[in-house]
């Protein structure tokens, strides 16, 4: 009898630590918003696609910068206590655009909110490792992940959405999605804080040199390029998806801006699906299924020209990137178990893909049109095709 209450306690404890985690996941699909919003910037604005691109670029730049330090951190302060402090981070930049959406204002905001994210992060995802077992940690990783994309794909909804209405914004147009993302996150900041989390002892490495010498490894290597390209990708969608459409078909971004959440509809599809497959399908068969989706939307999003099929590749490069970063995350988790902290601030550092694709991409658009954007991302899953080829059995 008094074995079986201490399980029940245990399952309404460890759910209790599991729903503010998965909350926190929601958050951290903030930083997607850079796609939509800059596309509303460029349109108020009058940009080019490479001024523009500046904005997702600026955002991701600062994983480059902060994630290392941020394992570094984590060894100091403890992974909670680091997540908490992006979450605060994160409400401050959501704040930042209420007060207008000039130039540099925008430029603060996106910055940081990058800086926020890539906090979040480094720290974040090494925090579930404390909540469940090694051999599930692929699986719970996507399932985090897929809670992620449901605040990724309801953003161009609501920007839309406040960008149309008749309802009072109080004058904020589009921008009213900064403020109930706001709010969201001082709600996830308040039931982390609430909630007990007994963590790991902090690893052995403790200098930016001792974490930056982990890329010696090959395979930490292999997985630190991965996570460029699988960034690279899901941010260069994100920004060129409706510009595809807008070039293509002519409509405005009010419109085409919906392609943005079929990527995101399809990328929280593939999260959830994934988060069940990977407790049964080896990872390296489901990356491959994976990646060859992604390489069948690339060749259509270079030729297709009817928003159907347009639709259809979205779906299918949302479907197939979804969880990817999950694989190469657990990958590189589990070929280093005593230095975690170390090994995730390096795999977000790699998030600065999201800063070279899309300036990649926003001048072979500016001379191409967007089919050069589209071949900039087809690099990118070459490289995950490579990869596939090097993913081990956890």
């Amino acid at each position: 009898m008094d074995t079986n209450m201490t399980l029940v306690s245990d399952k309404r404890s460890s759910m209790m630590q599991f729903v503010p985690v998965m909350l926190c996941f929601f958050a951290m699909g903030f930083v997607d918003l850079v796609g939509t919003a800059s596309n509303y910037v460029q349109k108020d604005l009058g940009l080019s696609d490479s001024q523009a691109n500046v904005f997702p670029s600026l955002v991701f730049f600062w994983f480059l910068i902060f994630s290392v330090p941020t394992g570094i951190l984590m060894n100091r302060i403890g992974r909670k206590k680091t997540v908490l402090i992006s979450l605060l981070i994160t409400a401050v930049s959501l704040v930042v655009p209420v007060f207008g959406d000039g130039y540099y204002t925008m430029l603060i905001a996106f910055s940081m909110l990058g800086i926020g994210n890539a906090v979040m992060q480094t720290s974040l995802n090494p925090l579930v490792s404390n909540l469940i077992n090694p051999d599930r940690l692929a699986s719970t990783l996507t399932f985090g992940q897929f809670v992620k994309a449901i605040a990724s794909f309801l953003a161009p909804i609501i920007a839309a959405w406040g960008a149309t209405t008749y309802l009072p914004t109080f004058g904020l147009g589009w921008r009213v999605l900064f403020v109930i993302y706001a709010i969201i996150c001082v709600f996830s900041v308040s039931a982390l804080a609430a909630t007990p989390i007994r963590e790991e002892k902090a690893d052995k490495a403790s200098g930016v040199l001792e974490c930056l010498r982990l890329l010696g490894r090959p395979f930490i290597l292999l997985c630190f390029i991965g996570i460029m390209c699988h960034v690279g990708i899901d941010v260069g969608t994100n920004t060129t998806a409706p510009k595809i459409i807008m070039e293509r078909l002519n409509l405005p971004l009010e419109d085409a801006g919906f392609a943005t959440s079929v990527y995101f509809i399809f990328r929280t599809a593939g999260c959830f699906i994934g988060a069940f497959l990977l407790r049964s399908m080896s990872p390296k068969l489901f990356f491959g299924i994976s990646v060859a989706m992604m390489l069948v939307a690339m060749a259509m999003l270079s030729v297709c020209d009817s928003l159907g099929a347009i639709y259809v590749a979205l779906g299918l490069v949302g479907f197939g990137n979804s969880n990817v970063f999950s694989i190469i995350f657990s990958q590189a988790l589990t070929a280093a178990p005593q230095e975690k902290n170390a090994v995730s601030g390096l795999m977000i550092m790699g998030l600065f893909g999201g800063t070279i694709f899309p300036l990649a991409m926003g001048f072979a658009a500016d001379a191409m049109g967007q089919v050069g954007a589209v071949a900039v991302m087809a690099a990118g899953v070459a490289y995950l095709i490579l990869y596939t080829l090097k993913i081990r059995r956890i």
